[in-house]
């Protein structure tokens, strides 16, 4: 299953992908996204999709 791998770098910190990801698997850590739930994501790609910064990856865990 591919979950969502957040290049920090790139992040924005805008919570975008948080507001989208139905699982609540995403929060903000300081001012930058996490996976916090890793076991909570559908790996769908909803937050990948939303990324404004295209910081968001889905990769095979």
């Amino acid at each position: 299953m591919e979950k969502p791998v957040i290049d920090e770098d790139l992040c924005t910190g805008c919570e975008i992908c948080i507001d989208e990801c139905p699982n609540n698997a995403l929060e903000m850590v300081g001012d930058l996204a996490k996976l916090v739930r890793p076991e909570e994501c559908d790996g769908k790609g909803e937050c990948a999709e939303v990324c404004p910064a295209e910081a968001i990856t889905m990769e095979e865990e």
